[in-house]
């Protein structure tokens, strides 16, 4: 039995399934999970000893790849003055002027610590502001697992939310509507029935939590106008694509701006925390400034903010990383189209920027409906042979592939070849 292995058997004894987040359980893949001892670049190495190259990079926030010296550095001497201080701190005050500097659309930010709470709180505002309670939400994008955000996708977009989990009552989410990613006309269907009630409508601009699924052309655009008219808040749920797409995020990349705007740990080099902001109206409703309640004791951790000011100065001072990082990705993904189209299958190829996942089915995937036509087992076959070849990729079909400025050519290249490898077996 190897480490990992007794590892698991332990840990399905004391957590709930072994794990401390559904998705590394390789529940859908088969197998034990890998029990992580450390990570340095685009490798990691498990308790046993295995190297792995990399390319969940801890869901996306490490950009700059493993344990990044600068960010390193950043944390060992933010410790060395404390873990955690409960009190307000410059390095807050840093971060918030760092962001709203970079991001034109952010006026205020309030720090948080998870992408859960980010969006949980956006929501809140966007609902003190417009004195609405109604949100629209897309079947398929996923912004936490808050009580009002965990609704089943329903086959009518018409039809008010469903709960998808145990424990959520029905009047958590009675509130939530669900339309259709990349379909303006489902959100247009909603407005039409609820012209005066619709607070926010959320969406991660690049689709990224059933696979990644691009916007269609003027899909955003369309959202933008829709919530202009009707005097609605456009939130971007840039959990995923904050810092990873661009220094803007999505909004720089599509050049749409949201009133109100979410980020999860890229904003902290991959340490837990979040935050959300945007227009002043709208984040001057939320206290103690204004009467939407909103607080979190260890918010803005100063170690957090250190590794977080750290990643973001240096993207900064150096934005021809994003050109390096995109012109790589693109050509990688594109030689994986290729390969695969070679090797006589039709399976889709998703993409933008940095991340991208592969489709085992022939249809393209451009919502929710036709992510789920992409045959499970037939990746679960893949995953596991990409494991054996010493990569590392996300234990589901609908999560993303995410590349860092840590992968060199040689790098992508070894995977090509495995790639070719599970193609003409």
């Amino acid at each position: 039995m190897t480490k990992s292995e007794a590892l698991f058997e332990k840990a399905v004894r004391l957590i709930p399934g072994g794990v401390n987040s559904p998705v590394r359980a390789f529940g859908s893949v088969g197998g034990t999970p890998r029990f992580i001892d450390r990570a340095d670049g685009v490798f990691m190495t498990d308790v046993d000893g295995n190297r792995y190259m990399d390319f969940i990079g801890s869901w996306g926030p490490m950009i700059l790849g493993h344990n990044h010296p600068v960010i390193r550095e950043a944390v060992i001497k933010a410790c060395e003055n404390g873990l955690s201080y409960g009190a307000a701190t410059e390095r807050e005050v840093e971060m918030a002027e760092l962001m709203t500097d970079i991001i034109p659309t952010l006026d205020m930010v309030r720090m948080v610590n998870s992408g859960t709470e980010a969006v949980m709180s956006a929501i809140r505002a966007a609902r003190g502001y417009t004195g609405r309670d109604k949100i629209v939400k897309f079947m398929g994008c996923y912004h936490g697992h808050s009580d009002a955000l965990l609704v089943k996708a329903g086959s009518g977009v018409m039809t008010a939310g469903i709960p998808d989990s145990a424990g959520v009552p029905k009047g958590c989410t009675q509130d939530t509507l669900s339309a259709v990613y990349n379909d303006l006309d489902s959100v247009e269907a909603l407005f039409a029935q609820y012209p005066d009630e619709i607070a926010a409508v959320i969406v991660e601009p690049v689709a990224a939590n059933m696979g990644v699924v691009p916007p269609a052309e003027g899909f955003l655009e369309g959202l933008r106008r829709l919530c202009t008219q009707h005097g609605t808040v456009l939130i971007f749920d840039e959990v995923i694509t904050g810092f990873r797409l661009g220094l803007q995020g999505a909004q720089g990349y599509y050049n749409i701006d949201a009133d109100l705007v979410t980020y999860g740990k890229i904003i902290g080099a991959g340490m837990p925390v979040g935050a959300y902001g945007g227009k002043r109206e709208i984040m001057e409703m939320v206290s103690p400034v204004g009467a939407v309640y909103q607080a979190g004791t260890l918010s803005g951790n100063p170690v957090a903010m250190a590794a977080g000011i750290a990643q973001l100065t240096l993207l900064k001072q150096q934005p021809e990383i994003y050109d390096r990082l995109n012109e790589k990705s693109d050509a990688f993904f594109e030689k994986i189209r290729e390969e695969v189209k070679k090797a006589g299958y039709s399976w889709q190829m998703n993409h933008v920027g940095s991340i991208g996942s592969l489709f085992f089915t022939e249809t393209p995937v451009t919502n929710y409906a036709s992510a789920k036509t992409s045959d499970t087992a037939n990746y679960a076959d893949y995953f596991r042979y990409m494991l054996e070849q010493g990569i590392h990729l996300a234990p589901a079909q609908f999560e993303a592939m995410f590349l860092s400025a840590a992968h060199t050519e040689e790098n992508l290249e070894y995977v090509l070849n495995a790639v070719r490898g599970y193609l003409n077996r």
